[in-house]
């Protein structure tokens, strides 16, 4: 039996694209562990938000939960978007708040766009679409 050379570079695309995953989910889990180990200089981060040191812990605890659902190829796509909204927070509180460079944040935010993008287009539609509706 022989295999179509241009389904095994198919199957390769789709083991390349893991590897954006894999690396947006170390990163959020890194984050996310440094809030929930309360590391002093997440601490003070969240003292200078003013938001409270009761947000840290669940800002950490969704970055953890949504590296984890990465990883989780049912739960992958859901994950991401949560993820894509944290990081827009991030990208925001930097900005607004902190006054800080939020180019960490944006670069995370990129890759985890591109990430959703495409486990949403393998999933064969977008969050709000309505079933059997294909894009124009």
């Amino acid at each position: 039996m022989t295999v179509n050379p241009s389904t095994r570079t198919t199957h390769r695309l789709r083991h390349l694209w893991w590897l954006p995953q894999v690396a947006l989910a170390l990163a959020m889990f890194g984050a996310g562990a440094a809030k929930l180990a309360a590391e002093p200089a997440m601490v003070r981060m969240f003292d200078d938000i003013g938001a409270g040191q009761w947000f840290r812990p669940v800002v950490g605890g969704l970055e953890v939960a949504g590296a984890l659902g990465l990883l989780v190829p049912r739960l992958a796509r859901y994950a991401v978007l949560g993820l894509v909204v944290l990081l827009a927070g991030a990208v925001v509180t930097n900005l607004v708040v902190l006054r800080t460079s939020p180019l960490g944040a944006l670069v995370l935010l990129a890759v985890a766009a591109v990430v959703a993008t495409v486990r949403w287009r393998r999933a064969g539609r977008f969050p709000g679409r309505a079933r059997g509706v294909k894009p124009r």
